[in-house]
């Protein structure tokens, strides 16, 4: 049985993304901050019938967190065929770029960005023991700097500088990640959810968890021949080759 982990999966995409591999046969790790959270999505999941799921205690944000956690699925099923960096912040609302402070930008970074490279550090061993490992890190639309830097836009979001920028950096990192794995099984993509009806947006949105949850799933699922070091954001740009870094 292939394995996946999944971060911040106890609510919103990334637990409609755990459903959704757990009924294409996976076994699913979701990776929870709160360990009552966790096991609360864990029997969500097993009354609709899924079994094949299991809660990992995992703070993207502590390096102890990450190490306890890739010992645990290493015990359990050592390799790890699927990685989705799900676990995301926002931070304060209404950021700006001359007033918010650095601090604000070290917490989101800390998650957005090292929670990132913490977790795809700590599991590459075992992602490498898989025929066909796929990492996917979820991104934003918001995060484009071809869309950012039309700046008589006033129709693009530019309340939330750290959060876009913590993204954009989240974009960087996944294609140093494709580059250096280049010519290996692996594919490692940034894809975007769309605007998702979450706790993460006060529920509003023009995208259901379950819609968004697809859009994750899809690129975890993806083939041999399949795309790596992509930006994908399907709900604005159908066509991934056409998608603004």
């Amino acid at each position: 049985m292939k394995t996946a982990l999944i971060t911040g999966a106890n609510k919103g995409i990334g637990f409609e993304t755990a459903k959704i591999l757990a009924r294409q046969g996976f076994f699913v790790y979701l990776g929870c901050r709160n360990a009552e959270n966790g096991q609360d999505a864990v029997a969500r999941l097993q009354a609709e019938d899924i079994g094949s799921v299991a809660a990992i205690p995992l703070d993207v944000t502590d390096q102890a967190s990450v190490d306890a956690a890739r010992r645990m699925i290493a015990e359990k099923s050592g390799v790890l065929d699927v990685l989705i960096n799900n676990a995301g912040i926002a931070g304060v609302f209404e950021q700006d770029a001359l007033t918010t402070g650095a601090d604000e930008y070290s917490k989101v970074y800390d998650t957005n960005v090292l929670g990132v490279v913490r977790v795809t550090q700590a599991f590459m061993d075992l992602l490498r023991k898989a025929p066909q490992p796929r990492i996917v890190n979820v991104s934003t639309a918001m995060a484009s700097l071809t869309l950012a830097g039309d700046i008589h836009n006033e129709q693009y979001p530019r309340r939330f500088v750290v959060y876009q920028s913590s993204k954009a950096a989240l974009n960087m990192y996944t294609l140093n990640l494709a580059y250096e794995l280049r010519g290996t099984p692996f594919k490692v993509n940034a894809v975007c959810p769309g605007y998702t009806q979450t706790d993460f947006t006060g529920h509003q949105g023009t995208s259901t968890p379950e819609e968004a949850g697809q859009r994750i799933a899809k690129y975890a699922l993806i083939a041999e021949d399949g795309p790596t070091a992509k930006f994908i954001s399907e709900e604005y740009f159908p066509e991934p080759a056409a998608c603004p870094w």
